[in-house]
């Protein structure tokens, strides 16, 4: 449990560190080749994981024909997030991805969906659900993007630091 505990946060990482790369990619080529990029290293480094790993095992995949597709959702993930970070920042977009995922997984579970053994709904997850929704509005309500910058001049892109009078 533990572990699992630790990949998931890990995870949870990993998911912030790319879409913030992602956003930064995204300002100096398209979304599409942003996404292309992303998508295509990660198959690269999976492929040649996967054959260190595996060897031919690698290619002994059964499942239901939808599941192959996956791929394809990959890329409503990266241009949807990777464009959410840039518009909102990484802390706005992300807690708002969180929700939703939260969210859809309980739903998913609830109705046993995509293969998923059905899970009871109870209560308590929806109420979970809707105090870590909560927690995201306050956050979202808190200090303006553009109040944090005024602040913080010095942090502002292309400013320079105000001379010292000290010698």
């Amino acid at each position: 449990m533990a572990i699992g505990i630790l990949l998931a946060l890990a995870g949870g990482m990993f998911v912030a560190l790319q879409n913030t790369f992602n956003a930064n990619v995204k300002k100096r080529v398209s979304i599409w080749s942003t996404t292309a990029l992303v998508l295509g290293l990660g198959f690269i480094a999976s492929f040649a994981a996967g054959l260190l790993s595996e060897g031919t095992a690698l290619f002994r995949f059964t499942a239901e024909p939808w599941f192959w597709f996956s791929g394809l959702v990959g890329i409503g993930v990266v241009v949807c997030v990777t464009q959410g970070v840039q518009m909102l920042g990484p802390s706005s977009a992300i807690s708002l991805v969180m929700v939703s995922q939260i969210f859809f997984g309980l739903m998913w579970d609830t109705l046993g969906w995509l293969g998923l053994q059905q899970v009871p709904f109870t209560w308590q997850s929806l109420i979970g659900v809707l105090m870590i929704s909560g927690g995201v509005v306050l956050f979202q309500l808190g200090p303006s993007r553009s109040r944090k910058r005024a602040a913080f001049p010095a942090f502002r892109k292309g400013s320079a630091p105000a001379p010292s009078s000290r010698n």
